[in-house]
C-alpha cells in the first residue's frame, strides 16, 4: 500500500525508533550489550556528579516501589555501587522503561558514539524520506522509550531534519494522553499527525488519541499476534 500524507491532510510524521527506523538487533545485540558492559565503570567514574547523583536517588525510588510490590529486585544497601549496577541489569533484563536507566544509557552510549566504537545504523529507505518529508513541509517527530540524548545519537546526520524528540518525560507510549501532549507541542490537530511503529499497543493509543497510524514491518521485527486493524507498510518507500 501507498500512504500519501498531503492526501490524509498529514503535517507532522512521528516515528518509533526500534523496529521502525533502526534494526532491532542493532539495538538488543550492540547497544544494550554496549551500556551494560560499562555500567559499573560509569557509576564509580561519575557519581560524584550531580546530575548521577539525582538519577541514582530516582532509581531507588523504583527499586523500593520494585521491593514493596514483590517483584524480587536484586538487594541494594545505600551507597553500594555494585548494587545499583545489578539493579540497572535487573530493569535490563526485563526491557523496563525505566527513565533512570535510559538517562545513563543515554550517557555511555554517547561516549561510544564520540570514540568511534559506535555507529548509528538505520534502515535504508530513512534518510531518504525525511529529505522528501522535508521538502514538502511535513515535520518529523521521534518518540522512543529511550531517552531524547540517545535519539539524537541515533540520528545525528539527520538532526536538522527533526522538529521534535520526546522520550516517557512526556508520559508512557501506551497512553492515549501521551499523544496528545505531542500534539500540543507541535500545535497541531492530533489527525493532522501520523505516527509509525511496530507496536500495535503503541499505534492503539495514539489512533485512540486521534493520531492517523501505520504498523512498520521490518525485517527482524518480532512476530504480532492476534489480528490487527492497522495498515502496515514495509518501507518508508510508501509513504509519499
Amino acid at each position: 500500500m501507498t500512504f500519501g500524507l498531503r492526501e490524509h491532510g498529514v503535517q507532522v510524521v512521528l516515528l518509533d525508533i526500534e523496529g521502525t527506523t533502526t534494526p532491532i538487533a542493532f539495538v538488543y545485540d550492540v547497544l544494550f550489550p554496549y551500556a551494560r558492559a560499562r555500567l559499573n565503570a560509569y557509576l564509580r567514574a561519575h557519581l560524584g556528579e550531580d546530575e548521577l547523583r539525582d538519577v541514582v536517588a530516582t532509581l531507588r525510588v523504583e527499586w523500593q516501589e520494585d521491593a514493596a510490590a514483590k517483584h524480587q529486585p536484586p538487594p541494594w544497601a545505600l551507597a553500594d555501587i555494585p548494587a545499583a549496577a545489578r539493579y540497572l541489569e535487573w530493569l535490563m533484563d526485563r526491557d523496563r522503561k525505566s527513565p533512570g536507566l535510559k538517562r545513563i544509557q543515554g550517557h555511555i552510549w554517547e561516549r561510544g558514539f564520540k570514540s568511534g566504537e559506535l555507529r548509528a545504523e538505520l534502515f535504508p529507505d530513512v534518510a531518504p524520506a525525511f529529505s522528501r518529508w522535508k521538502g514538502a513541509g511535513i515535520d518529523i517527530g521521534i518518540y522512543s522509550s529511550g531517552s531524547v540524548l540517545a535519539q539524537k545519537l541515533i540520528f545525528s546526520e539527520l538532526l536538522s531534519h527533526i522538529s521534535g524528540f520526546f522520550d516517557t518525560s512526556v508520559g508512557a507510549k501506551r497512553s492515549v494522553d501521551s499523544y496528545r501532549r505531542i500534539a500540543g507541542e507541535f500545535r497541531r490537530q492530533p489527525q493532522q499527525i501520523l505516527f509509525v511503529s511496530d507496536v500495535p499497543e503503541e499505534l492503539n493509543a495514539a489512533r485512540d488519541a486521534g493520531f492517523q497510524v501505520l504498523l512498520a514491518v521490518r525485517p527482524g521485527n518480532r512476530a504480532i499476534e492476534g489480528p490487527v486493524s492497522i495498515d502496515a507498510i514495509t518501507s518508508f518507500d510508501a509513504i509519499t
